[in-house]
This record gives structure tokens, sequence and C-alpha cells, in this order.
């Protein structure tokens, strides 16, 4: 089965990391789709991680991985 994620990493006021996961993103998202979700994202204080604040945009990737599952009596 593959599956992709993007992975959108960013940092809250405490200076802690943590990441949104979006799972199937679209074959066609553009960089600039991503910098603007994130940024409207923090902006408007969507989340609060632990009820801080987010800070800053660190990072974003789209990961694709392929899972292999046995059926195995054990």
């Amino acid at each position: 089965m593959k599956e992709k994620r993007l992975l959108m990493t960013f940092k809250n006021t405490l200076g802690n990391s943590f990441t949104i996961t979006v799972d199937n993103p679209r074959e066609d998202l553009q960089e600039q789709e991503i910098i603007d979700a994130m940024n409207l994202i923090k902006d408007k204080n969507i989340f609060q991680p632990k009820g801080y604040d987010i800070a800053q945009c660190v990072s974003a990737k789209v990961v694709d991985s392929t899972t292999t599952e046995y059926d195995l009596e054990v």
C-alpha cells in the first residue's frame, strides 16, 4: 500500500517543535501553497499545541511510503 503525507513542522513560543501531518495531499500541490497554508495556520493561531501559540514555520516535506503487510500466524 502506497501512502503520501505532507509534514509541516512549526515551533511554538517555547521553542518546541511539533509537526502537523496531512494524509494524501494533492499531487499538484505547489511549494507556495504550502508556505501560504503554514503562514495562515501560524497567523490565525488555528492550533495551539499544549496551549502555546505557534511562533515560527520551520519546514515542510512530502513523504512517500510503501507498506507491505504480511499475514502471519504468531
